[in-house]
């Protein structure tokens, strides 16, 4: 749930309300239904060599397996069944983010939001990738992950310059 979180840059109410229906193995996709007016999407599962533990096609299989079905619908259901409410959410992830030397400060589920697209942003992704990943509609909202530091300008320069003037 959180790996999915992550890598989709989702929110808690669109972790919470994913559907066993939106999730689609065979085309290797999720149909994300964003909201506070963001843009839905259907976004690929990301698969990642090397590290099985964030790839979200095998959590996903593995935790299909052991999903306890409740006619609900929900993708990652509460105890009780039906949809997790936004304090057992944020108590789950609260859990395990401190568990694992997370600062509390940053111990929130939106933090994996701002991690995602931070973390794009310093890897040189297209602003226009972070937006869609995000579900941004104003790119404006997208912006806040572009900050840059004199160093990362300098370096940039240097190599706009060495392709611009290269014999």
């Amino acid at each position: 749930m959180f790996l999915m979180t992550f890598r989709h840059a989702l929110r808690s109410q669109e972790a919470r309300q994913l559907k066993l229906y939106d999730v689609d193995l065979d085309a290797m996709s999720i149909a994300i239904a964003r909201v506070k007016g963001s843009r839905s999407s259907v976004q690929s599962l990301d698969r990642h060599r090397g590290e099985p533990t964030l790839d979200e096609v095998i959590a996903l299989r593995a935790w299909l397996k052991e999903r306890t079905e409740d006619c609900s619908q929900i993708l990652f259901p509460s105890q009780r069944g039906g949809m997790l409410t936004r304090m057992q959410f944020l108590r789950l992830f609260r859990h395990y983010a401190l568990s694992s030397g997370v600062p509390p400060r940053l111990a929130h589920p939106h933090a994996l939001r701002h991690a995602l697209c931070s973390m794009m942003a310093e890897q040189h992704a297209d602003v226009y990738a972070i937006q869609q990943r995000a579900g941004h509609k104003n790119i404006s909202n997208t912006m806040i992950y572009t900050h840059v530091s004199d160093h990362q300008a300098s370096e940039s320069c240097q190599e706009a310059m060495m392709g611009a003037f290269a014999a």
